[in-house]
């Protein structure tokens, strides 16, 4: 449990998933995406995560991505397997990851339409009870109450609580009400807020970019970890315009971003799988490669 919440404090990398030109899973480009991850020290890779795509992926298909990421990090990296939909098909996902090896398990926020909210934790807490390894709840939604989320922080197999929304209020509210819990809040929503959520006593955050510039993840923790928001603040003025380009589309073009960036750099990962954007405009592609270009300009120059 340590050795998980001790990750959580670092970077959660979310590894996109990469497809053959007939759709189906490229194992292999997976496997090197994941293994260059793992040699950049990416502190806990999450398997089949949003970044991932995994609401687009088959029962089958998220197993394969969880087995083939839990190889190839061999031990270098935490892996965090992502598991979901249904409780029953959650659970199912979890016992499997964890037999391939998996360290965590990170369960999906449930996002049927008609879901009550303290029910959405108590499926968390069910999962947490399910589970042989340490539990992270990603929780994508201010709905729900302090109380549940009190019970969340104090269950003793959830490692940590991923919050994924901007209400800072809740967010600074929950933390003082969990100062007698030893689980981990962390920002899910990446590089961006993190200075803010660190300020309000959150710890790591989660990372799309790190699948393209995995050293300005770094330096952005290493800077926050120090306190030092200013640094922080300058190295993600560098990649604002690639976090802005992933909320375009209400956040459909999140995973397509990373996707093209990744192949301006020479890995041809695939398009995005629909409901999300499969590509960006061309206005759009040459906003994203500038980007790109001064990025990778400046990690060159450090």
């Amino acid at each position: 449990m340590e050795k998980i919440r001790t990750a959580l404090t670092g970077i959660s990398g979310v590894p996109v998933t990469p497809y053959k030109t007939d759709g189906s899973i490229d194992t292999a480009k997976l496997s090197a995406l994941i293994s260059r991850l793992a040699d950049a020290r990416v502190h806990n890779l999450m398997a089949a995560g949003n970044t991932g795509e995994f609401f687009t992926l088959t029962m089958e298909e998220v197993r394969s991505v969880h087995a083939a990421t839990i190889r190839a990090a061999d031990g270098r990296s935490l892996v965090s397997a992502a598991v979901g939909r249904s409780l029953t098909e959650a659970k199912a996902l979890a016992r499997d990851a964890i037999s391939e090896g998996a360290d965590a398990i990170m369960g999906h926020h449930p996002m049927d339409p008609f879901a009550g909210p303290s029910f959405q934790a108590k499926y968390f807490l069910e999962l947490a009870e399910a589970s042989t390894v340490p539990v992270i709840a990603y929780v994508r939604s201010d709905n729900f109450s302090v109380a549940d989320f009190r019970k969340l922080a104090l269950h003793p197999n959830i490692a940590g609580i991923k919050f994924a929304s901007g209400n800072l209020m809740l967010l600074a509210e929950v933390i003082r009400t969990t100062k007698d819990a030893p689980a981990i809040w962390v920002c899910g929503l990446a590089e961006g807020w993190a200075p803010a959520f660190y300020a309000l006593g959150a710890r790591g955050f989660t990372s799309g970019l790190v699948n393209v510039f995995p050293e300005f993840s770094h330096a952005i923790h290493q800077s926050l970890e120090k306190g030092d928001f200013a640094a922080a603040r300058a190295l993600i003025d560098d990649i604002a315009g690639f976090e802005v380009l992933r909320t375009k589309y209400h956040n459909g073009a999140n995973v397509t971003v990373v996707k093209e960036a990744l192949g301006m750099l020479g890995t041809d990962v695939g398009p995005v799988r629909i409901p999300g954007v499969e590509r960006l405009t061309e206005a759009e592609h040459a906003e994203l490669r500038a980007i790109v270009d001064n990025v990778s300009a400046k990690s060159r120059a450090a």
